[in-house]
């Protein structure tokens, strides 16, 4: 793994709560919290977009991806939405997490829950280019959803 520094600031709403980290040392994501003032509940089917606390920069060239966690997904049914979230280098603002019952059960979101993983990981740009020719082919073509079947 590369270390990359990356700059962060809490707001007032995150005072207290520990600073993103890595769980065990072999993790790719750094878990974010829930900075809310109490307690949020998310009925099944329901979305609510959930504050970190946290605001960073990121270095030119690198994007944070916000991911769901895994124990949340299997015990819970809670997932976030668009995701991997992207975090552009560019944004200054709060990072928050769009989180979405898939369970059963209304599920209630506490300050401090550890509620979705960040990964920092490098971007690398296309260069597009409009060309008159036929694209080289594969042995998939055009095969889109299913086309390997189950």
């Amino acid at each position: 793994m590369k270390d990359v520094k990356v700059k962060i600031r809490q707001t007032a709403a995150a005072e207290g709560l520990p600073l993103p980290r890595y769980m065990t040392g072999g993790a790719a994501g750094m878990d974010l919290m829930a900075a809310l003032e109490g307690e949020v509940e998310i009925a099944p089917g329901e979305r609510r977009l959930i504050p970190t606390g946290i605001q960073m920069e990121l270095p030119s060239g690198f994007e944070g991806q916000l991911r769901p966690r895994s124990g949340l997904a299997v015990k819970h049914g809670i997932t976030l939405l668009n995701t991997p979230g992207t975090i552009d280098a560019d944004y200054r603002g709060e990072i928050k997490v769009l989180l979405v019952n898939l369970g059963r059960e209304t599920f209630a979101v506490r300050r401090g829950d550890r509620i979705a993983q960040l990964v920092i990981s490098p971007v690398v740009k296309g260069l597009l280019a409009i060309e008159e020719m036929e694209l080289e082919g594969t042995a998939r073509g055009e095969g889109g959803f299913g086309h390997t079947g189950r």
